[in-house]
């Protein structure tokens, strides 16, 4: 293909490796959980590139060039030919590792200024869905996550609870609440054990689901004395990394 004359260009940050981001481009069932039911992509050179987005407009293209995991370049247009038939445009994605997980960045080339605008804001909805479902993914396991959360703060044995800290969190673990200030997994777990201390028989349980959002965790709890009799409630919000673990905790309570 030629050189084109103008370009749409956007970044994103995702939480995830690249490794599992790549997997969207490469995957078909991936690439149709971010596209649409029946989307399909071969990821080969030559490979067609198929989308069928959920209101019926379809799009395809052609598979250019692959670099596992790090680029992928694809043709790209209209089945209808409107505004550009297939293959009028070029799509490049490039991955690269970044602090969060993967930074993401799509350049989209175009013959046409008006086609370029007019996909400026289907990209910007597209790659949000994008990073939704990788992290969807991602934080399959955040329910357990959340409730060995809760679980590790009942452990009475160090060297256990330190343990189970350890599966869900990160050592650089930050945790906020009316009582804590407070920003590694060892200081954590040793906060758990003076809460056992001055609050004996107390445990935190989750209530209801969670709310989850690209690695931010909304937990409702309720903590309950030895004899059943609930003492305290609230919600704690939780950032989860790219692996999935827990990198930050903040206890929000109700007050009567």
């Amino acid at each position: 293909m030629g050189l084109f004359e103008h370009q749409l260009d956007r970044a994103v940050v995702i939480q995830a490796a690249p490794e599992t981001v790549f997997r969207y481009f490469t995957d078909s069932a991936r690439w149709a959980k971010w596209w649409g039911a029946g989307s399909t992509i071969d990821a080969q050179p030559g490979g067609r590139v198929y989308i069928r987005h959920p209101n019926g407009i379809e799009m395809s293209g052609e598979v250019l060039e692959v670099s596992a995991p790090r680029r992928i370049v694809f043709t790209y247009g209209f089945e209808s030919g409107k505004p550009i038939p297939p293959g009028a445009s070029r799509v490049t994605i490039l991955l690269t590792p970044d602090a969060a997980g993967t930074r993401l960045r799509l350049t989209h080339e175009f013959d046409d200024a008006a086609v370029r605008d007019h996909h400026v804001q289907g990209w910007r909805f597209q790659l949000s869905l994008f990073g939704n479902v990788v992290s969807d993914e991602v934080n399959a396991g955040a329910e357990a996550i959340v409730d060995g959360w809760f679980d590790a703060w009942a452990i009475t044995d160090a060297g256990a609870r330190d343990a189970a800290f350890q599966q869900i969190a990160v050592a650089g673990l930050q945790f906020r609440d009316r009582y804590s200030l407070l920003d590694s997994l060892e200081e954590v777990s040793a906060h758990a054990a003076a809460a056992q201390m001055y609050m004996p028989g107390i445990r935190m349980h989750r209530t209801g689901g969670i709310r989850h959002c690209q690695g931010t965790v909304l937990a409702e709890w309720v903590a309950a004395a030895a004899d059943g009799k609930q003492v305290m409630s609230g919600t704690n919000v939780f950032t989860l990394g790219a692996d999935g673990r827990i990198q930050s905790a903040t206890g929000l309570a109700n007050h009567s």
